[in-house]
């Protein structure tokens, strides 16, 4: 919810009467992961709409934000990029330096040894003060490129969900941004499990966690080489290119059927967990139209799937 003094004020009704009849509604509301709307809100509590926040005014809760970290492994490649630069230029410049030196010594010592013994005594120094430099380069050089793999290892971990091992919501703002629109048309489908809050109640963390994992990698697997992201909690985004509206929905609901048919159990107790489903709002994304947009409309079919009994698909 918007943080806004009317939504305060709801939330606290709720949290001081767990069992009052506006937190059992409100229960009733969300089982499954379903999320209030405004107008939810309003009708419960009777607080006008424009009163409880807009949608408008209301902060973009969907949109990725590099956090400090990311700023800094951001800044701290470029940093790194800018100095293998450097040295390598300046590698290159001592080898031909230290080159030049030493020929000129070598003329300086046939020509005239004596005259110039001191000249050519300095032009030595220089020599080896210039190969001291080069190995101390090509050392710098090498822990730079050392350095530069780690970043590169440290942007590709923070755009992958740490439990299911896919992309996550950041990987999924840049894909978006970043999608070649010849290869469209784009589709973007929401999923969300259903009554995962039961099977974390029932079964546990642990077993949520796994079935989590599960849908994510059924998803992969039945998406055929579609971008298939975690967007946080037991949600996944699927980024589908080339598709249009029809055939995308047909593909993510073929993916819904094929998992609603497993039977799962608890490895650990051998208990039946039984079939678990996931309800979707799939929509075609203009080539206009920004990622918060084609998530905002996405979202509303997610949550008109739940209304209407979940394990389905919602298109638009």
């Amino acid at each position: 919810m918007s943080p806004e003094p009317a939504n305060y004020a709801f939330a606290y009704s709720v949290l001081i009467a767990p069992n009052g009849p506006l937190a059992i509604q409100v229960a009733r509301l969300t089982d499954g992961g379903c999320r209030l709307t405004q107008e939810d809100l309003a009708r419960l509590s009777g607080v006008p709409i424009a009163a409880a926040g807009t949608p408008a005014a209301q902060p973009d809760r969907r949109q990725p934000q590099l956090d400090q970290a990311e700023r800094l492994v951001a800044e701290t490649q470029a940093q790194v990029d800018g100095f293998a630069a450097i040295v390598r230029t300046m590698r290159r410049e001592t080898n031909g330096f230290g080159r030049d030196l030493a020929q000129s010594a070598a003329a300086i010592n046939e020509a005239t040894p004596v005259a110039v013994a001191d000249l050519s005594r300095i032009t030595g120094v220089m020599i080896a003060r210039a190969k001291d430099s080069e190995t101390k380069l090509a050392l710098a050089t090498d822990e730079t490129e050392r350095l530069r793999t780690k970043l590169a290892e440290a942007c590709e971990t923070a755009r992958r969900d740490p439990l299911t091992g896919l992309a996550n919501r950041l990987a999924f703002a840049e894909a978006y941004a970043t999608r070649n629109l010849d290869e469209g048309p784009y589709c973007l489908a929401l999923c969300d499990i259903d009554h995962f809050k039961r099977v974390n109640d029932v079964h546990g963390h642990g077993v949520g966690d796994r079935v989590l994992k599960m849908i994510g990698h059924a998803l992969v697997e039945n998406c055929n080489g579609q971008l298939v992201t975690r967007h946080g909690g037991e949600e996944f985004a699927v980024l589908i290119k080339g598709m249009k509206l029809t055939d995308a929905t047909k593909l993510i609901d073929r993916a819904r059927k094929t998992i609603a048919n497993r039977r799962l159990r608890n490895r650990d107790t051998d208990a039946p967990i039984g079939a678990v489903t996931f309800s979707a709002g799939i929509v075609a994304v203009g080539t206009q139209e920004s990622a918060e947009e084609a998530t905002d409309r996405a979202d509303k079919l997610l949550y008109n799937a739940k209304s209407l009994g979940r394990d389905r698909v919602c298109a638009g």
